[in-house]
């Protein structure tokens, strides 16, 4: 058999230094075994321009936008939310420029592992890989729950929030990735363009409503540190509400994911993910503000759907109300359908390079990683029908993401001081300082998540604790050599190797 399975595809202990003869990454060139192996391991190459990866990036974030960060405002009052938004805005915006950096060195489909796998090595590569995974598993699960409530809610065919509307949601997308990843990334463009576009228009009508005295009427904790009319939970709220403040960017540090499958990915990469942070930014502020403003903090606190309430000043449905209301159905689509396709594409490379079961990365004739859209979406479909708690699954996911964000900027900091001769197509602006204050703000937001659901942290955890058990046992003593983010690496180690010898 040739599809990865067996032993005859060169591999590699997790530390060892490569030397000749050792198959391709090795100092020579792939042989038959090596050939085929990846050939059934192919993703469908120059369908994705910057304009779809734009697309891509927003995508994934867009219904964080209809609802979650109001949640904050429970954690921090107004105040608090805006600069925990604030703070993680300059950490996305940090990190989206590092990794910029990182997808012009290495444009491949394992995004941050293989960012982490050139600069920490084999154990860093899978650290980040598997955090990454655990936040794009449990998103669209927890978004899934989202739709339903949703559909339920505007009455659409009578269904409601119920199995049926998530295996419905995971059969219907998961079939658009499987025909081909050029339709599926153009049928993201659209939906996007609709949320946006709904976005927009709401804040034109909420901000006619503006009125500031309800921006801070959420009432004070007199006890808390620092509290006051503007931080009615004091310094700690500004901490407790980082998590809800990255629901304005989580997602976008998945465009480099799609590296394989896009057009001349070292120019449109930084692009892409320059121009999607800056869409993303200015959607959170008026976002912000608009509901905020229009209803005031306390009314959207705690509202499933946040930007209707603030439509609706009696609670009675406005023709414009109703618009955001279908169009939050649309945003939930977009990010849902998104982060299906990132979460494909990095159990792709995982398993294409050995940390997961290889048979996992095998492609379609369509060039779709089919397994790696059915096994993760079975998973997603349990846990949404198993579960019902869209919030808890949302900040398990946080959790991961946290610690994939803190990984990657490490990565980058790491390959600019051990290899400052590296080409570097494109260059972060401000270099290790910007990646430096992404760094210390994911492991911020990191301890955040542990203040606001402990729960969830843990939960995390038991499944990191699990995959790094199954790394140590196994998967780290058979890596394929073949695999691209393999050979980059490798080569890099040969290379140092040359250089002390």
């Amino acid at each position: 058999m040739s599809d990865g399975t067996d032993s005859r595809v060169p591999t590699t202990p997790a530390d060892s230094v490569p030397g000749a003869g050792q198959g391709p990454g090795h100092g020579q060139a792939p042989g038959t075994e090596d050939a085929d192996y990846l050939r059934r391991r192919t993703l469908r190459r120059g369908s994705a321009g910057w304009l779809l990866l734009t697309g891509l990036g927003v995508a994934y974030v867009v219904s964080g936008d209809f609802s979650g960060w109001n949640l904050g405002l429970a954690e921090g009052g107004f105040g608090g939310l805006a600069l925990a938004t604030l703070l993680m805005g300059v950490m996305y915006a940090c990190l989206v420029f590092s990794l910029a950096e990182l997808s012009a060195i290495l444009p491949t489909a394992g995004g941050g592992y293989g960012f982490a796998r050139r600069a920490l090595g084999t154990w860093g590569g899978f650290l980040t890989g598997t955090a990454i995974l655990i936040e794009y598993i449990l998103a669209p699960a927890a978004i899934a729950l989202f739709i339903g409530d949703y559909v339920e809610s505007l009455g659409l065919f009578g269904l409601t929030s119920d199995w049926p509307v998530y295996l419905a949601c995971f059969l219907i997308f998961i079939g658009i990735h499987l025909w081909g990843v050029g339709e599926a990334l153009r049928f993201s463009l659209v939906v996007t363009a609709v949320a946006v576009a709904a976005l927009l228009i709401f804040a034109v009508g909420a901000f006619t409503e503006f009125d500031t005295g309800g921006l801070n009427d959420i009432p004070v904790d007199q006890d808390a540190f620092g509290s006051g009319s503007w931080l009615p939970f004091g310094l700690l709220g500004i901490w407790s509400a980082f998590p809800f403040g990255m629901w304005f960017f989580l997602g976008v540090e998945g465009v480099p994911l799609a590296a394989e499958e896009a057009k001349d990915p070292v120019r449109s990469m930084p692009k892409a993910l320059s121009i999607s942070m800056a869409v993303l930014a200015l959607l959170a502020l008026i976002t912000f503000f608009a509901a905020t403003g229009a209803r005031g903090s306390a009314a959207v606190a705690d509202a499933g759907n946040p930007l209707v309430v603030a439509l609706q000043g009696d609670g009675k449905p406005t023709a414009l109300s109703r618009f955001v209301n279908y169009a939050g159905l649309a945003g939930l689509v977009a990010s849902f359908f998104s982060l299906i396709y990132a979460g494909s594409r990095q159990l792709f490379a995982l398993s294409r390079a050995g940390y997961l079961p290889r048979f996992l990365s095998l492609t379609s004739r369509r060039k779709a990683p089919y397994l790696g859209l059915l096994i993760p979406g079975a998973i997603g479909f349990a846990l949404a029908a198993g579960s019902g708690d869209g919030g808890r699954m949302l900040n398990v996911a946080v959790f991961g993401a946290t610690i994939s964000y803190a990984l990657m900027a490490l990565s980058h900091l790491v390959l600019r001081r051990r290899e400052p001769g590296l080409p570097r197509p494109y260059r972060t602006p401000g270099g290790t300082l910007t990646s430096g204050t992404a760094f210390v703000l994911a492991l911020s937001a990191l301890v955040a998540t542990f203040l606001v659901d402990k729960d969830a942290a843990f939960i995390a955890l038991g499944v990191y604790a699990v995959a790094l058990a199954y790394f140590t046992f196994y998967s780290r003593h058979r890596l394929v050599a073949a695999a691209p983010e393999e050979e980059f690496a490798a080569l890099a180690e040969a290379e140092a190797e040359l250089e002390r010898g």
